[in-house]
């Protein structure tokens, strides 16, 4: 089976493996096969194990993962995510790649998770933001949603969003938003970073798709809501933490863009441990 972070698997093993696993090579024999679990040191949202299998497949095919929890499911310390099974030398040689993918993405399914149950209840989603890692947006983009957050924009080209330096240099926001109107094709939504209520007026009377509220304090972006009153999804952003997340749920947005859940999720941690000879 291939899958859509193929290229992104061959590149990180090409930096770690390079020529070969000399230490592996030299211990073990080509045909000594093992047996090995994948546990949890701490709580985490299981992530990555269809990475986890390519990872393994691409240094050896032979090497077999079976999954205990599945991906998105809770994983409390101590627990048994996956046992691997298969060839000594394609185990050793492919897990600290394997490992890598799994941490990091396992990192922001969890934190992304936590932003969706502090604001359960309310009608506002958690989305991502193009804060990511270069090269491995498409992961971590995936580990949003195995956390059950929504995806932003995927790339520049995936949708209008007129932000500050837009504006500026296009004479304001109608401005900016007549240009692209005669300048993209229909299909394409159009959103608008707004600083100001004033901002937000001018949007709605130019009929914009999406505003997007920039660092507004409570208040105003209650006020904010209010004024759009329907008209356009309203999307907050802008220095998210999981302090005030829901109070800015409970104001009303739809939206709460969180950069930090794929620019600052902690790797969790997780052990391969040998179970015996296979």
């Amino acid at each position: 089976m291939t899958f859509p972070w193929l290229e992104i698997v061959k590149s990180a093993l090409a930096e770690d493996v390079g020529r070969g696993d000399v230490t592996t090579n030299a211990l073990l024999g080509a045909g000594q096969g093992i047996k090995a679990k994948l546990v949890a040191r701490e709580d985490l949202v299981v992530c990555g194990l269809s990475v986890m299998a390519d990872v393994f497949h691409q240094v050896d095919p032979r090497v077999r993962m079976l999954p205990e929890i599945q991906e998105g499911r809770g994983a409390m310390a101590g627990n048994t995510i996956c046992t691997i099974q298969g060839p000594a030398r394609g185990v050793l040689t492919g897990e600290r790649v394997a490992l890598n993918f799994f941490q990091h993405l396992s990192g922001v399914a969890t934190l992304t998770r936590q932003y969706v149950e502090r604001v359960a209840g309310t009608n506002a989603r958690i989305v991502d933001t193009r804060k990511t890692v270069p090269g491995l947006r498409l992961m971590q983009k995936y580990a949003v949603r195995v956390g059950g957050g929504h995806n932003h924009r995927m790339g520049l080209d995936d949708g209008v969003l007129i932000k500050e330096n837009h504006i500026t240099l296009a004479g304001g926001v109608k401005a900016a938003v007549e240009q692209i109107r005669a300048t993209v094709h229909h299909l394409l939504r159009i959103q608008v970073e707004c600083e100001t209520l004033a901002q937000v007026q001018e949007c709605l009377e130019v009929g914009v798709h999406a505003i997007l509220l920039d660092n507004m304090d409570l208040s105003t972006t209650a006020e904010a809501v209010r004024t759009v009153n329907g008209r356009a999804l309203v999307e907050a952003s802008g220095n998210m933490n999981l302090d005030k997340v829901r109070a800015v749920a409970e104001t009303g947005v739809d939206l709460i863009s969180v950069g930090a859940i794929t620019r600052s999720a902690a790797s969790k941690d997780v052990s391969l441990l040998i179970d015996d000879e296979a």
